[in-house]
Order: structure tokens, then sequence, then C-alpha cells
């Protein structure tokens, strides 16, 4: 996730690292424009998933429209107390983590779809959006951590229990996918109860990682000094950190 989009605000490209495994639900896919999600539920959710899509691109568009910084910016921007309440969150995230609002945007959408279906009655619902993803279980999960040409990648997993859902987990790369990192990390996930914080932190701490071990705890450190974040997994090359209350397993 990039500190800010410079083609679209909510950006394409080819999802190669969807698989899921004994899930036990039911997988959607839904595509509006640039916009591609993938959504585990208890049933089939495309109609519903289609509306909150469309709703929620509509409030991003028209607040660049109006304040065109909201997509350009790298850097925080001031609180907008007329904002629409996920716009406030964008804003807060950025604010939080050091970056762009913008960089919050893919965890944004990913939450506001999974909590609007939380809200109509489904009891389990996984929301994915570039990688970044927004869960709710009632029952133990385990996150593969794709890290594109890293020796560990697909090879190690983020588990999360019922109680620490709903949260968001969002990867951030500077060796793949579309979007805007300063760093080198092959990825950086990151686990908070918000997905838009969780979104930015991603951003943020990929920016400060290199190829080495020394840049990872550097970045791990940063990470102690946002609120609000439950861990923070990194991978890059061959070397791996991790701070906070996280669980680490094979897959």
């Amino acid at each position: 996730m990039a500190a800010a989009k410079n083609k679209s605000p909510l950006s394409y490209q080819e999802r190669t690292y969807r698989a899921i495994e004994n899930s036990g639900l039911v997988s959607s896919i839904v595509k509006i424009a640039e916009t591609d999600l993938h959504i585990l539920a208890s049933q089939p959710v495309e109609d519903q998933v289609l509306l909150a899509v469309s709703e929620v691109r509509g409030v991003i568009e028209g607040y660049i429209r109006a304040y065109p910084i909201f997509l350009q910016s790298l850097a925080p921007l001031p609180m907008d107390k007329r904002a629409p309440e996920f716009i406030k969150e964008m804003l807060s995230a950025g604010a939080s983590t050091g970056v762009g609002p913008m960089a919050a945007v893919a965890g944004i959408v990913a939450e506001q779809v999974g909590k609007g279906l939380l809200a109509q009655g489904l009891a389990e619902v996984i929301v994915e959006n570039g990688g970044d993803l927004f869960v709710a279980r009632t029952q133990e999960s385990t996150i593969a951590v794709y890290a594109g040409e890293s020796p560990l990648s697909g090879k190690l997993g983020i588990r999360l229990l019922p109680e620490q859902m709903p949260c968001g987990v969002c990867c951030s790369s500077g060796m793949i996918g579309h979007s805007l990192s300063l760093g080198r990390a092959d990825a950086v996930a990151v686990v908070a109860s918000s997905t838009a914080l969780a979104d930015a932190a991603a951003t943020r701490l990929g920016n400060e990682v290199g190829r080495n071990k020394k840049s990872i705890q550097h970045a791990l450190e940063i990470a102690k000094e946002i609120n609000g974040l439950t861990g923070v997994v990194i991978i890059s090359g061959e070397h791996l950190g991790a701070w906070g209350d996280v669980e680490l397993v094979g897959v």
C-alpha cells in the first residue's frame, strides 16, 4: 500500500497471490472499475458488496475532487472535522503513522465493506483488497505472508485468535506490487484493530526497511511508538523481524 496513489485513487493490479485453503466460507469476487475485492463469507455477497463499494468509492472520489491534496500528499494532512467519518479515519491513520491519508485507502475500503456485511447479520467475513485484509471470524485463522522472491515467502503465517478479531492485516512491499514504497522490504505485515491504521502503518514501516537486519530493527522501533498496532512482521530477503502480539506459524 502506497503513501499516495499516482494514477488512480483506487488502482488495480493482477491478484496473483490469492489462495484460500480450508476456510469453510464462500468465495466472492467483486470488481468495480479499478477496485478488485475477494470476499469470503458464509454466503455469496456480490450484490451487497457491489453497492457498498460504489458508495465508498463515491465518497472518496468526491472528497478528492473537492480536496485534490488528499490524493497527492505523501505527508499527513490536518484533520477535517466536516469530512465523512471514514475519511476522518484515513486522515487520522496518516497522522498517526507519518504518511499521507491515501496510504490507508485499500484498508478503509476493505473495512467499510466488511463492517457493512457484519451489520447485515453475517457472522464471519474476510475482505481482501490488494493484499490488505479485514478479518472477522469466530474461529482461529492463519494469514499467510506473501513476500515475493524472499525464501521466506509463503512459508510463514500470522495466527489470529477469535478474541483478536475483527481486525486488519495489511501488507506493504518495496519489491512487488504497483504502489509507492520508499523501502526495500519484501513484506511488512501489520495487524491492528483498525484496518486503515494497519494499512498506513505498513506503508510507513515499509519505507524504513532496507536489505539488512539493522533497518528491520529500526522499523520495529518505530512500530512500538505507533499507538493502536497489535503487531508487525517484516521480511527482507532472508531476514525476518517481528514485534508485538503476533504468533508466527509455518504454513
